[in-house]
């Protein structure tokens, strides 16, 4: 009963959260100009653009399938084949999405335009020698200047692209189809991660959320749904090491936090999420404290591989700030998009994250408060499997507002925070009612999707 007294609050959270996209959008169109935030539909990247496409009628069967099976078959389905299950269903969800635009301008032709990828392909065909001189080249005035996402991402994200055209793998459908299919299996990894430090319950409940999240628009649109995905499972690893004490697990998180660092520069605030893992795993690591030595030993691979070949990261970052401020950033309002951004966060990760994060900060509340007491009743262990989730999502949050204040992140936080905002999600593990909170969220996507030209 008490859970459905709250649902009245869970609703003023999501009206309180749509009028905060509804500011962001009055506030973009009536107050400021396309040259002050430059992005066509503020707070998104986009322009109004009401269309159906090859895709409409798959996203609107998976969306309805979601919602009336995805709680039921979550909570039913064998753990093991939940996880491909959960896997498959992403794909689908994001790959109709992204074919409403059709093959070539929704899948294959993502990243080729001007500011991506795969337009400097054709560069890399001495690998050490690119790497050594990747710096000179960040700066805008710097001669044969790099893209703008080139420039503005450590090397290795685009030598995942060079590496997949020497594999014979090369051309915007190739790419197009390594980012949706990598990056939908970072719900996987975050219910691995739920299931190790908050128990399989709250995994099972989040998963149709995860499958669902409006996210899914920019997943399939852009190459931080890839890095997410990287990033998500350098998190999972870490959760496996510090539960089950495998110095496997410790030196591969290790490695994936090492190349995640290695992707984008940003994603170093997943620090917040790691240092909350381990927290919440705190008694692995003292039974166990030599896990500490393969994941430092893992996370030291990538930067003394870069390093060791010529690549600076520190100098590359700083060039890279002088190059942000050179551009687009030196002119959107802070004012503005440092919280017009939360707007964008909204949409991606729906209404219904804004009432599981209400929950959530509830349960932190309570269990700060005195009211939540340790014990070995079940009713005490699901209080503290609740506790220690939304301690999680509360380092995912406080990771996503760091990133905003520190205004690195002027405007297209729709794709750049998708790694930030994954971790969000499993807050929806605390509502009722899945089924209409399920509705609201994919009905967001497919308008999101269906009414907007997104730009990523």
């Amino acid at each position: 009963m008490n859970r459905l007294r709250s649902v009245p609050r869970d609703l003023y959270a999501a009206v309180a959260a749509a009028l905060l996209v509804a500011a962001a959008v009055l506030v973009g169109r009536y107050v400021y100009t396309y040259d002050d935030l430059i992005v066509g539909w503020p707070p998104l990247l986009g322009r109004w653009d009401p269309h159906a496409g090859p895709g409409t009628p798959a996203a609107v069967l998976v969306a309805a399938a979601t919602v009336v099976y995805g709680p039921a078959v979550a909570a039913r389905l064998p753990w093991r084949a939940l996880l491909p299950a959960a896997w498959g269903a992403s794909m689908a969800w994001i790959w109709s999405l992204a074919l409403v635009d059709g093959w070539r301008t929704g899948v294959a032709g993502r990243l080729t335009t001007r500011h991506e990828y795969l337009t400097v392909i054709d560069r890399w065909q001495d690998i050490p020698a690119v790497l050594r001189d990747f710096t000179a080249h960040i700066l805008i005035h710097s001669p044969d200047n790099w893209p703008a996402h080139v420039a503005g991402h450590p090397p290795a994200a685009t030598l995942t692209f060079v590496l997949l055209d020497r594999i014979g793998l090369g051309g915007g459908g190739w790419a197009g189809v390594w980012c949706i299919t990598a990056g939908a299996t970072g719900c996987v990894a975050v219910l691995v991660t739920v299931r190790a430090l908050a128990g399989e319950r709250l995994a099972r409940r989040a998963a149709p959320f995860l499958v669902s999240a409006p996210a899914a628009v920019w997943c399939g649109t852009s190459a931080d749904g890839y890095f997410a995905a990287v990033a998500a499972w350098a998190v999972a690893l870490l959760a496996l090491a510090v539960t089950g004490r495998s110095l496997w697990w410790a030196a591969g998180s290790g490695l994936l936090f090492g190349l995640t660092c290695f992707l984008s520069y940003g994603l170093t605030l997943l620090a917040v999420v790691a240092a909350a893992v381990l927290l919440l795993g705190r008694r692995g690591v003292r039974r166990r404290p030599v896990l500490l030595v393969p994941l430092l030993a893992g996370a030291a691979v990538m930067p003394a591989a870069f390093t060791a070949v010529g690549f600076d990261w520190w100098e590359a970052y700083r060039l890279l700030v002088t190059r942000y401020y050179e551009g687009a950033a030196g002119v959107r309002p802070y004012g503005y998009w440092v919280w017009a951004n939360l707007a964008c966060t909204v949409l991606i990760t729906g209404l219904a994250t804004a009432a599981g994060l209400r929950r959530a900060g509830g349960v932190l509340v309570r269990w700060r408060g005195g009211g939540v007491r340790a014990g070995s009743g079940p009713v005490e262990d699901a209080r503290g499997e609740e506790i220690r989730l939304a301690f999680l999502v509360a380092a995912a949050l406080l990771t996503l507002l760091a990133a905003d204040v520190s205004g690195m992140s002027k405007a297209e936080t729709e794709r750049i925070w998708l790694p930030f905002a994954l971790w969000l999600l499993p807050s929806c593990a605390f509502l009722p009612r899945p089924r209409a909170w399920l509705a609201a969220q994919t009905v967001l996507a497919l308008l999101l999707n269906h009414l907007l030209a997104t730009g990523w």
